[in-house]
Formats: structure tokens, C-alpha cells, sequence
């Protein structure tokens, strides 16, 4: 593969346990921020401060500790660059607590200043019909269509139950609260390269996979069509778990490929991966019914995943009641194949008469790891076994082939070339 240039109410704090020495800045901020109680923080009054709302301090950590907090974030997290990312973090809730790690400045929907929050604190925000409140308890301190919390310096952002880069909005959609994290491009990887791979996996793997998310958010980046943001941190999208899920490796592996994107024809390519194939990737149009010239089946080299084969068993009445809508299962038909012998769809007689299911759909029904499966009807013991390989929809980089192929001493570009046909490597213009 080629290389081209192409109120506020601040709440009180637990502890949490100690990693490794290259999470002690993740340690540090939970130890800071984390509520004592998930559901409903226990809050203590104490006086206002210059910041003119009801604060709470955090648990008496020595201020050299927090001095040294500080220090660590202005080595670990250099200014934003140009590339940012909407995330939707916490969607269809009706409050969320916010913090930053560093004085943070909040500002209502049309940006006007509020508040100074102090390090180190929280705020909650709550969906009020057709505003956002910031409440102390049952009394609302200010309202507006959105907030916003930027941290000063480097900080980073508490939002629910974990740490992001970046600054957040609160805003409402559909009448509940969206919490969405501004974040540069390439910080966001550095998350989600952990999110979506064991950190511990050779540098060509998650080189690849670095390369593989940059190129899949830009794309829905630029196909977007939601006014508020263009990824969620899901697997709907790609997994983006915040600051917990970033080390050394995954800097690494976004860093050394900074601004590295596949493209096909000059353009960026919607680089779709999954975690195995069961031995061979398959067709785009096979799956989704609309054909992907550079998500062609290829051969998958992951035999050492353990869901390269799997099996469930279930009872014939759970079967029943989960799969179809014509009473118990008598027989299973012979099922329609896609080429690499995914199943596209199936017909199932029951007592009641038969049905023809999609595979995507019993996968869905039954929690099957992917739709590469076979069934097994044993009506006398009143049992069907599930066999099957592979776990998602075996579409792209196969993420158990990359970490295979890289211990084979492949390049994190001779992986890439392998699974996403005919393209090339590109660098974004800066």
C-alpha cells in the first residue's frame, strides 16, 4: 500500500484503586472526581467562594498531590489541534454531572460566560421541558438552552462516569439531555485504539487499527447528518471509552501514524472492522446488500481468536419463543448462504405454521456472535444447538487477523492493503 500526501452543585469523591504506573494520571483524576455514590452523590454544604455558587470540597488530598496532578496533565496532554470530533457521550438522560480537571469556564447556549468552576469539582446538569437547569438540589441557579464546560489549560472533562479530553455540551435532544465531548481527532484515538483493541497487542496491529478508526470517523465526519454530532461512543460507531482506555502503546500507535488515512479513488474510505471473521472475511454486498468495491472477502488469519468457533445451546421452548412467531419449532430448513457461508436467511416450521427469518435477525434474537452458524433442531431432547464462528459481522479488518498477521511481522500498510482491497495510504492536509 502506498504512502501519498492526499446552580451548580459540586459533589463529594471516592477513591479508586491504583493500575500501573502509565495509568497514574487516570488514578489521580478518579481519586478527584468519582462519586461516592453513582445514582445520587451524598452532598455536604460548606460556603460559597468567588465563584459565586455552593461548592463542596473534594476529599483532603494533600495539595502537593494535586500539584503534581497538574503538573502531569501539562506533560500528558499538548494543546488541540485543528481535526475535532463530536462525540455524543451520555444520550437520552435526564441529568448528568460534568467536571473538569483544571479551573473549568461554563457558558450558556449562546456562549456568554457563568461560571468559574473550580478543579477538581462537578456540576450537575439537568433536562427541564424545553431547557437545561443547573441546579443546587431542587433550586435552579440558571437555565438555557445548553452549557457548556472548556477547561482551562490542558484539563480534561468528567462526564458521568469517566474522563474525556476535550471540553462538553449539555443540550437537549428530544426532550432528554445529550452530553457531547468536543474532542481533536487524534486525542479521540488515542482512546478508542483501547477501546477497540488489548493495549498489549503488537504495534502493527494497533497501528492498523489506529489507522482503520481515523479513517472511518473522518468519514462519518464528513456524512454526517445529525446538526449535533457525528459519532456516538458506542460500537455503533466505535468504541470510545476516554482517558482509562488510552497507554503508551495506543499513543504510540496513533502518533507514529498521525494523519494516515485509507482511501480508494482519492477518497477516504468508511474503513469498517469487526473482531473476527471465523477464517474469511466477507462481501460488503453480501451483507448489506450494496456492494463496496474495497470490502471485498479476503482470507482472515484468525484461528487463535478465542470466538474463532463458539457454540450455544438452548432450550427448544427458549428457541421457540425467541426466533419466530409460529409456536414450537418441528424443523429448521436449509438455510441460503452468503458466499463465505453466512446465513442470509432460514425458514423455521413450528406448529402454527412456517417463517422465513433473515440470519441477521436470529443473530439479534438469540445473541449469537455473528451469522456465520449452524443449527442443530434435537426435538426428542428438546434441545437446539447453535454452532457458529466468528464474532460481528465479518465485514473489513478483521481485528484478531491484524494482531495475527502482525506477529507474523507484517506492517501495520501490508495489513491494511490486505483487508481494505485496492487502496492507499494518504496523508490529511494539515
Amino acid at each position: 500500500m502506498s504512502t501519498q500526501t492526499a446552580s451548580v452543585q459540586t459533589t463529594s469523591v471516592q477513591t479508586a484503586s491504583l493500575q500501573t504506573a502509565a495509568f497514574a494520571k487516570n488514578w489521580f483524576l478518579r481519586l478527584a472526581l468519582a462519586p461516592s455514590v453513582p445514582a445520587e452523590p451524598k452532598r455536604r454544604d460548606r460556603a460559597p467562594t468567588h465563584s459565586t455558587f455552593p461548592l463542596h470540597r473534594p476529599l483532603g488530598w494533600p495539595l502537593r498531590w494535586l500539584g503534581g496532578l497538574l503538573l502531569w496533565l501539562a506533560l500528558v496532554l499538548p494543546a488541540q489541534a485543528a481535526v475535532e470530533l463530536r462525540v455524543a457521550i451520555s444520550q437520552g438522560v435526564s441529568a448528568v454531572n460534568v467536571g473538569s480537571s483544571t479551573t473549568g469556564l461554563v457558558r450558556d447556549g449562546s456562549g456568554k460566560p457563568l461560571y468559574q468552576l473550580p478543579e477538581l469539582q462537578s456540576i450537575t446538569v439537568k433536562a427541564d421541558a424545553n431547557h437545561v437547569d443547573l441546579t443546587n438540589g431542587s433550586q435552579t441557579l440558571s437555565e438555557s438552552s445548553a452549557f457548556w464546560l472548556e477547561p482551562s489549560a490542558d484539563g480534561v472533562v468528567w462526564i458521568g462516569d469517566k474522563w474525556y479530553r476535550g471540553r462538553v455540551l449539555v443540550t437537549l435532544e428530544s426532550g432528554k439531555l445529550t452530553a457531547i465531548n468536543y474532542v481533536n481527532l487524534e486525542k479521540y484515538l488515542y482512546s478508542v485504539v483501547g477501546s477497540e483493541m488489548p493495549t498489549s497487542w503488537p504495534q502493527a496491529a494497533l497501528q492498523s487499527q489506529a489507522v482503520a478508526a481515523r479513517s472511518y470517523a473522518l468519514y462519518k465526519r464528513s456524512r454526517s447528518r445529525n446538526p449535533l454530532y457525528e459519532v456516538d461512543a458506542t460500537t455503533t460507531y466505535q468504541a470510545y471509552k476516554g482517558l482509562a482506555q488510552e497507554s503508551p502503546s495506543t499513543i504510540s500507535a496513533v502518533d507514529s501514524t498521525k494523519n494516515q488515512v485509507v482511501t480508494y479513488n482519492g477518497q477516504v474510505i468508511e474503513a469498517i472492522f469487526h473482531s473476527s471473521s471465523g477464517g474469511h472475511t466477507e462481501n460488503a454486498s453480501e451483507v448489506w446488500s450494496s456492494d463496496v468495491p474495497y470490502l471485498r472477502g479476503v482470507e482472515d488469519y484468525d484461528q487463535s481468536a478465542p470466538v474463532y468457533s463458539w457454540e450455544q445451546t438452548f432450550s427448544l421452548s427458549d428457541f421457540s419463543n425467541k426466533v419466530s412467531t409460529v409456536g414450537t419449532v418441528r424443523s429448521i430448513g436449509t438455510p441460503r448462504l452468503t458466499t463465505r457461508g453466512r446465513v442470509n436467511s432460514i425458514s423455521i416450521t413450528g406448529d402454527r405454521g412456517t417463517q422465513t427469518l433473515k440470519g441477521s435477525d436470529i443473530r439479534t434474537a438469540l445473541q449469537l456472535r455473528s451469522t456465520r452458524f449452524t443449527i442443530r433442531l434435537d426435538a426428542n431432547a428438546g434441545r437446539v444447538t447453535v454452532t457458529g464462528f466468528g464474532f460481528g459481522h465479518g465485514v473489513g479488518l478483521s481485528q484478531w487477523g491484524a494482531r495475527s498477521l502482525a506477529e507474523r511481522g507484517w506492517t501495520y500498510e501490508q495489513i491494511l492493503e490486505h483487508y481494505y482491497q485496492s487502496t492507499a495510504i494518504a496523508l490529511l492536509d494539515n
